[in-house]
């Protein structure tokens, strides 16, 4: 079970809880930076939506393999290489995260590994 914890400072700024307590997890999952691209050809769209979609769906691909999901994630860290896809990137995460509020940070980097990666997300999961 873990239980989010509130200060009111997220409130005003965006959908993630101020922080979360892990009580009793059985088991944490560390899940490496994870970026937009196809698992089975190993394309990286060019588009940030396609790439963000992509993330986010290799991220509850690997929860799924641990036997968990976006409702397990405590932790959840952020980055993108443009501003601009902040508005686009916004509706996305709500999509995948329904109602889920993980303690969250989210960076706005010059760069990734690959010049053409939009996107890298890292999470970690506690059940």
């Amino acid at each position: 079970m873990n239980k989010k914890r509130n200060a009111g400072i997220a409130n005003h700024v965006g959908s993630y809880s101020d922080a979360v307590e892990i009580i009793d997890a059985n088991r944490i999952l560390y899940v490496s930076g994870t970026p937009g691209i196809d698992g089975e050809s190993g394309a990286l769209p060019e588009s940030f939506p396609e790439q963000a979609d992509l993330a986010w769906k290799n991220v509850i691909r690997i929860l799924g393999e641990a036997d968990m999901g976006v409702e397990d994630i405590v932790k959840l860290t952020q980055h993108l290489i443009r501003r601009e896809d902040l508005p686009s990137y916004r509706e996305i995460r709500s999509r995948h995260l329904g109602k889920c509020a993980p303690a969250s940070m989210l960076t706005i980097l010059p760069g990734l590994v690959w010049p053409n990666m939009l996107i890298e997300l890292e999470v970690v999961a506690a059940k």
